[in-house]
């Protein structure tokens, strides 16, 4: 049987493995193949593999391997998981059968230290929940992301990585060079890549123990040297920062709005905002291109470079991204 493989030389090839992984591209039913200096490494679509790679992808048969033990061939059903670093997370209602799936969890091939079951909603300001600890211990961990890793406590902070793939969009825009901030921060999924691109990033949380955890990252990736860790309201930075900005990111959904006018106090002369929303199916853009229009008023051309529906959020509602330029009137 035909299957799609990435070819690279022998010394690059945990390298390539890992980029794979990082973008869901590996495919676990056939073994990597080595022959002479180069590695054939099977993957679960074209369309899966980084763009400077996909040159490298040839057709093989590899060997076929015995797939890991999965949860569901322990329950009988699928259940629904999410990982985030050693950590899985289920969400149940029923304690019983959250117990169920994480004792299958425990007995499978998954690499799992801990499994957690959501006990509340996302709350408060600082955008935490509770949990249940079904198996393991604590819930601390490190997510690999993209070749960089995070340390989080999912008990003390904010953290989604079901956002991986547009946090990587958003990343792969930035120029070295670029001043940006990170207006709603966190652990720094979006500040820590954008530093490694060559950007020097203004990095802001109200949550004290995420800003921590920012600083630990930043040094993690070798990128301490151009994180700037603030704790506190964004909006306290906009005199000492004004008119800096190439790049703002305003993931904070729910509320982004009402910093509106901070961003257009810290943008630049020329400046990207990656504008987080949540609307209507109706109109899932059409709100926040009107209150960002508001908000620049007469000191900027406003340019909605791009519309993206990011996810799903509720019955008929959109998490939405909108890419904006602003272009200082006159310039």
């Amino acid at each position: 049987m035909s299957v799609p493989c990435v070819a690279v030389d022998r010394e690059r090839g945990e390298t390539v493995r890992s980029r794979l992984a990082d973008a869901d591209a590996l495919d676990g039913d056939h073994r990597i193949a080595v022959e002479d200096d180069t590695i054939y490494i099977p993957v679960s679509g074209r369309d899966r593999v980084p763009a400077d790679l996909a040159h490298r992808i040839v057709e093989r048969d590899p060997e076929r391997r015995d797939r890991p033990t999965a949860p569901a061939e322990i329950l009988g059903y699928e259940p629904s998981l999410e990982r985030l670093g050693d950590i899985v997370i289920v969400d149940e209602d029923d304690d019983e059968r959250a117990r169920e799936i994480a004792s299958a969890v425990m007995d499978s091939d998954i690499p799992c230290e801990t499994v957690l079951n959501r006990a509340s909603p996302i709350e408060g300001e600082l955008r935490v929940r509770r949990w249940d600890v079904l198996a393991g211990d604590g819930t601390e961990t490190v997510h690999r992301e993209y070749g960089h890793e995070f340390a989080l406590d999912v008990a003390e902070v904010y953290f989604s990585p079901r956002l991986a793939t547009e946090r990587h969009r958003v990343i792969e825009q930035v120029e070295s060079g670029e001043s940006a901030v990170d207006m709603f921060a966190g652990v720094g999924p979006y500040a820590v890549p954008m530093a490694s691109r060559g950007a020097d990033v203004v990095a802001c949380d109200l949550n004290e123990r995420a800003v921590e955890f920012l600083r630990e990252n930043a040094a993690r990736n070798g990128v301490a040297a151009s994180v700037t860790a603030v704790t506190g309201d964004v909006r306290e930075l906009a005199d000492e920062y004004a008119d800096t900005a190439d790049r703002l990111v305003m993931n904070l959904p729910h509320s982004a709005d009402e910093f509106l006018d901070t961003a257009v106090a810290l943008a630049g002369d020329d400046c990207v905002v990656h504008y987080y929303d949540i609307q209507h199916e109706d109109d899932p853009f059409g709100p926040g291109r009107r209150a960002i229009e508001a908000a620049a008023g007469d000191a900027y051309a406003v340019d909605v470079e791009t519309e993206r529906v990011v996810r799903s959020y509720a019955p008929h509602e959109y998490n939405v991204c909108l890419d904006v330029r602003l272009t200082r009137a006159g310039d």
